[in-house]
């Protein structure tokens, strides 16, 4: 019989995209959710306040559906599309322009009375992957892709993350690999599966000639069709799929929300001692 997650085990995962904000409690050793999952529609625009009160609304309803009093311990972790450093959002792709330098982690964390934590959401998904997914007890450089409208990067060293990497943008023919490869680009230039695997073989190859990974693993709308254009791909490199589709984004940002309570309780058992 599983056993019931010890609360401390808890944290909340928000995947925040342009169109939906998606939101769960996951029990962090397993990666699995806890209750139901919530997603909203994201407000248009999507300036940095409306989003805020969406998200406050969402942990609340998590929290009181678990039926375990306010927990204001239970941290929580966004995967927000943009680059990240030290809490602040440094770009904005298909969110509004107000994200551009905003103190994120500050405001979130004040509007929802608890430790919020964000990164890029390429990153976090690809932290969920690695951990419980296709990357799980792999060594060495894994490069996670989430290819969609564009295509997302993750890149990791023997499990640690090198955050806010961008090689979707990295020049293929003299554009950006993402204008060429991602999976808008066969609908937009109406390519069958082979013509369109074709250029992405090509730009796997340029990654594999720029980092030389021991595994890619596969994310995003195309992933879900890995038998269209297996057959297609010629790099060295073992390619497959990702496994945990929609929820890798959620999951992921509870692990980030977990690790920094986790390294934040030390630091504050350790500093009386110092």
């Amino acid at each position: 019989m599983p056993t019931e997650p010890k609360s401390g085990d808890l944290a909340i995962g928000i995947d925040f995209g342009g169109s939906g904000i998606k939101c769960a409690v996951v029990d962090i050793q397993t990666g699995m959710f806890v209750g139901d999952r919530i997603r909203t529609l994201t407000p248009q625009p999507s300036v940095p306040r409306e989003v805020i009160a969406v998200m406050g609304d969402q942990v609340r309803r998590l929290i009181e559906a678990l039926g375990m009093g306010e927990m204001p311990a239970m941290p929580v972790g966004v995967g927000i599309p943009a680059a990240t450093r030290n809490g602040a959002t440094l770009t904005a792709a298909n969110i509004d322009s107000g994200w551009l330098g905003f103190q994120a982690e500050r405001e979130m964390g004040l509007a929802m009375n608890r430790l919020v934590v964000v990164g890029n959401d390429a990153d976090v998904a690809g932290l969920a992957e690695v951990r419980f997914g296709a990357g799980r007890y792999q060594s060495g450089v894994i490069i996670v892709l989430t290819i969609g409208t564009g295509i997302g990067s993750a890149l990791f060293v023997d499990g640690k993350l090198v955050p806010n990497t961008e090689i979707g943008h990295l020049e293929m023919k003299g554009h950006d690999a993402e204008e060429r490869v991602a999976e808008s680009a066969r609908s937009r230039l109406g390519l069958n599966w082979r013509e369109w695997a074709s250029g992405f073989d090509d730009y796997l190859h340029l990654l594999e000639r720029l980092f030389w990974p021991d595994l890619f693993v596969l994310g995003g709308g195309a992933s879900k069709r890995f038998d269209n254009f297996e057959q297609y791909l010629t790099v060295k490199t073992p390619v497959v799929p990702a496994t945990l589709r929609n929820n890798a984004g959620i999951v992921g940002g509870a692990l980030i929300a977990h690790e920094r309570q986790q390294r934040e309780a030390v630091r504050r058992a350790v500093e009386p001692a110092l």
